[in-house]
């Protein structure tokens, strides 16, 4: 099928989905480290607590992917799971700041990442779908300015609360709730020990609830898709009677049949988000205290060294947004695969120079590379491996992508908190280190990929 040259509107409107969903996803990269410390969790047990994250996209984002192609109703193919996915993430954003244990924002960050991932991965076929191959490096860019958007506000919005709003950033103190458990009785136990996380984190979270919904509902009701090119095998695809072992045996068939470019770039991949993952359970923390000099988390150093981590978030999704433009004339002249070199190498380092600052200015400099390799992070690898899938198959092949996406940050789940405590020493900044070093590893095995076109439509 011919598709179309999109306007810059239309790319817009089928990707405004992405900025709800990194609002959502950038309040809990920014906040979630911080939310189990206040809750009493130790360094040491944080990466094994953040384990929802990885292991709900290996589950859940290849079988949306594969559902979704074999889906076709009054809301398209993809639509269905973005409204889905979003309705169930909204609850979880809502209730997530009313935790009053450790184990209660662990069950309700697998209710997220569950919902998160639902309306994420068919994003990403979205664009294929929809985008002839000339534009898709444009269309993927459009969702790393959205991305970028989102998470700049999302990243800064505590320090905003409380800076421009007045809202309190200080958790109540253990005695203080204690002495409210006396006063006030069992009924009202929940509620006084939610206070533990600061009201300006529970109003963030309020917020992020509405932006999420109010996004994705606008790419639902402003984006239309195109049917199946030939509707009559479609139906009799649908009409076949598969049980879960036929599902899983096609899924299994399709991983071992991958294209070789995705192949590659399955280990650029891994390196990429092993590096972000140890960012981003460890630089709050690791900012309160090498930073700021926090001795613990009841210190009122850590609250402001875990709101200033917020903006250095903000100020590396800014640069993304920024970077984005860019990226969107750049992706016309220069290869996506030397964009992507580049971008990876200014993270890494940037990442690195982390253990050498001890001002909070400062660090807004590196965060300045890790925006620019977040950009090319979100949309370089996809418009090379876009080209090089089948469009039958473009939702589960996006779906197993990601894989290579969270198989890394399951082994850092369980074993990162093992390192940091045996060779590490509990050095969260160490941690932010060898996050950069994994990053500049992946830049190098970029050198690696081929790019080669899908040979079927």
């Amino acid at each position: 099928m011919q598709k179309p040259r999109l306007s810059i509107w239309a790319l817009l409107n089928m990707s405004f989905g992405f900025f709800g969903i990194q609002f959502g996803w950038g309040l809990q990269m920014a906040n979630m480290s911080a939310i189990y410390e206040f809750l009493g969790a130790k360094e040491s047990q944080i990466p094994i607590l953040w384990l929802a994250a990885p292991l709900t996209g290996l589950i859940v984002q290849p079988i949306v992917g594969h559902l979704s192609d074999r889906t076709w109703g009054p809301l398209g193919r993809r639509r269905p799971y973005f409204l889905g996915g979003t309705i169930l993430a909204t609850v979880a954003l809502v209730l997530m700041p009313h935790s009053s244990a450790v184990w209660m924002a662990a069950v309700l960050l697998w209710m997220l990442d569950f919902s998160v991932n639902i309306s994420m991965e068919p994003f990403r076929a979205f664009v294929g779908d929809l985008v002839s191959d000339e534009q898709r490096a444009q269309g993927f860019a459009m969702q790393s300015l959205l991305i970028g958007m989102g998470a700049v506000l999302a990243s800064a919005l505590p320090w905003m609360m409380t800076n421009w709003f007045g809202v309190s950033s200080i958790p109540l103190a253990k005695e203080a709730v204690d002495t409210l458990h006396e006063h006030l009785g069992t009924v009202v136990k929940g509620a006084a020990a939610a206070s533990a996380i600061p009201a300006t984190v529970r109003y963030s979270f309020y917020v992020g609830a509405i932006v999420f919904f109010i996004s994705v509902l606008w790419t639902v009701l402003a984006t239309k898709e195109y049917p199946p090119e030939d509707m009559e095998a479609f139906r009799k695809m649908k009409a076949e009677k598969r049980g879960f072992g036929s599902h899983v045996r096609e899924l299994a068939e399709t991983f071992v049949q991958m294209p070789q470019t995705m192949r590659q770039l399955a280990w650029v991949q891994m390196f990429t988000w092993l590096g972000l993952f140890c960012m981003w359970i460890y630089f709050s923390v690791a900012i309160a205290r090498h930073v700021f000099g926090a001795a613990d988390q009841t210190s009122p150093l850590f609250s402001e060294g875990v709101q200033w981590a917020g903006v250095c978030f903000s100020m590396y999704n800014a640069v993304c947004f920024v970077f984005s433009f860019v990226l969107i004339g750049l992706s016309r002249k220069v290869s996506a695969k030397l964009i992507h070199l580049v971008c990876l190498l200014c993270g890494g380092i940037g990442l690195i120079s982390v253990m050498f600052i001890k001002s909070k200015y400062m660090l807004l400099l590196p965060m300045t590379g890790v925006g620019i390799a977040w950009a090319s992070i979100v949309s370089m690898p996809y418009a090379m491996l876009s080209g090089a899938l089948p469009a039958n198959r473009m939702g589960v092949y996006m779906g197993i992508f990601n894989f290579f996406i969270v198989i890394p940050q399951i082994v850092a789940s369980l074993g990162l908190g093992w390192v940091m405590s045996r060779f590490l020493h509990g050095s969260s900044i160490t941690a932010v280190v060898l996050g950069g070093v994994s990053m500049v590893i992946a830049a190098l095995l970029v050198l690696r990929v081929r790019v080669h076109r899908a040979q079927t439509a």
